[in-house]
């Protein structure tokens, strides 16, 4: 029983550590809860699939203290998203915005998926005509005669 218990609570620990999201460091808690909501919208650029909040990289525990840093010196959450904009582009966005430059991102999969529909249409509907296609009376006599051959040899 006490053997479960330590296992349980050695698991417990380790869960908490490891929990996805980024430890409370800051004294003020206001500023916790910022960065914390500010860190979920923002891309761990170290990681690409995490967010910032949730990444465990030192690059993004840094990124997070300087997000703290900026909130402490009066910084707005519009101008925090500008600076790392700034700095690493619209990727840094969980939610980039829709502009030209950016149209293969947004549209790109969904014109690849029309595009195979439509080659698999034609494919499908080649093959068919191909499959329909009739004989004329001169090739069906001519098949008549090749297999009536083939009768005889045997």
């Amino acid at each position: 029983m006490r053997l479960l218990i330590l296992l349980l609570s050695v698991w417990f620990v380790s869960v908490s550590v490891y929990a996805g999201e980024a430890q409370p460091m800051a004294e003020n808690p206001v500023i916790e809860a910022r960065m914390l909501a500010l860190s979920k919208e923002l891309r761990c650029v170290v990681c690409q699939n995490e967010s910032l909040a949730a990444s465990q990289a030192a690059l993004a525990q840094d990124l997070r203290q300087e997000i703290r840093d900026m909130m402490l010196d009066g910084m707005s959450d519009t101008q925090i998203v500008d600076f790392f904009v700034e700095r690493y582009g619209d990727f840094v966005l969980y939610n980039p915005p829709l502009k030209p430059l950016n149209y293969v991102l947004w549209f790109g999969p969904a014109i690849l998926l029309i595009l195979g529909f439509i080659a698999v249409f034609f494919s499908v509907r080649k093959r068919r005509l191909a499959d329909d296609a009739k004989l004329s009376t001169e090739d069906h006599r001519r098949a008549q005669e090749l297999l009536g051959e083939g009768e005889r040899k045997q």
